[in-house]
């Protein structure tokens, strides 16, 4: 009896420890604006976006990363600029987290990356 009563107490221990570390996954829900250039600064609103949790935010369209500046950070928010090496199209962003078992997470918000006046669209 006690030794199952130390189990139950083991397992839900292990339990809140699992909860909290998926609770802490970073989310992105909006941008705004939704589409920019070289240099402009964009702002995603989400959940678990601090320092703490976030090392880094890409620009990705499933075969090529192109890393943005982060200007701004808080837990619910990433301010971030568009790189001059940013090619023109729609991308997806991508977060690089922090810790021991970083992990890349591919974020279900997009932005356009328009083109410069006077450049090509590449």
């Amino acid at each position: 009896m006690r030794i199952s009563g130390i189990f139950i107490i083991l397992a839900a221990a292990l339990g809140v420890a699992a909860f909290s570390q998926s609770d802490s996954t970073p989310m992105m829900n909006s941008v705004d604006p939704e589409s920019g250039r070289i240099g402009d600064v964009l702002t995603v609103q989400g959940t678990d976006l601090g320092q703490n949790l976030v090392a880094a935010v890409y620009l990705t369209d499933g075969k090529n990363d192109t890393k943005v500046e982060i200007t701004l950070q808080s837990p619910t928010s990433i301010q971030f600029k568009i790189p001059p090496e940013a090619k023109t199209g729609r991308f997806a962003l991508m977060v690089l987290t922090k810790g021991r078992d970083a992990r890349y997470i591919e974020e279900p918000v997009k932005i356009t990356v328009e083109p410069l006046p006077g450049r090509p669209e590449t």
